[in-house]
């Protein structure tokens, strides 16, 4: 069995969370890491982001967002990335990296959490629908606004 960890992104390992690349026909639904680390670095009071390991080797990026005071309600509290890297998907990885946001949410006392996704056959909706997140009805900037409860 296989331990799966988050690490937060440091000098040591900020060219490891760089390599990790989707599938090459996912490369249009998410932007790449190093774009996310970008803005991150911009937010860092609101970016959350972080190294998904198992057994200490780089499989994912994922990148949450916590900032109660922006006007915009789906965008208090949300996933921002999810990255997995190409070859290393349908392994547990995407779900582990969700969740570990959602528990950072729950940790900061927020009662639901948003995620949003680019449209198209190929896409993460099934993926996110099947983890609880339900379609709020809206679109942003041509993303579907979807929410869960915590």
């Amino acid at each position: 069995m296989t331990t799966l960890t988050l690490a937060e992104i440091t000098p040591d390992n900020v060219d490891d969370a760089c390599g990790i690349a989707v599938e090459k026909h996912q490369r249009h639904f998410v932007a790449s890491v190093t774009k996310s680390l970008a803005e991150a670095y911009v937010q860092p009071e609101v970016a959350w982001p972080r190294l998904i390991l198992d057994d200490g080797e780089p499989v994912g990026f994922v990148m949450g967002g916590f900032d109660p005071a922006s006007p915009v309600e789906f965008l208090r509290c949300g996933i921002w990335r999810l990255n997995i890297a190409a070859g290393k998907q349908r392994r547990g990885y995407g779900r582990f990296g969700v969740h570990a946001v959602l528990d950072e949410a729950r940790r900061r006392g927020q009662k639901e959490a948003s995620v949003l996704w680019v449209p198209g056959e190929g896409g993460p909706e099934k993926f996110y629908l099947r983890l609880g997140f339900r379609r709020t009805g809206r679109i942003h900037e041509g993303e579907v606004v979807a929410m869960i409860a915590l």
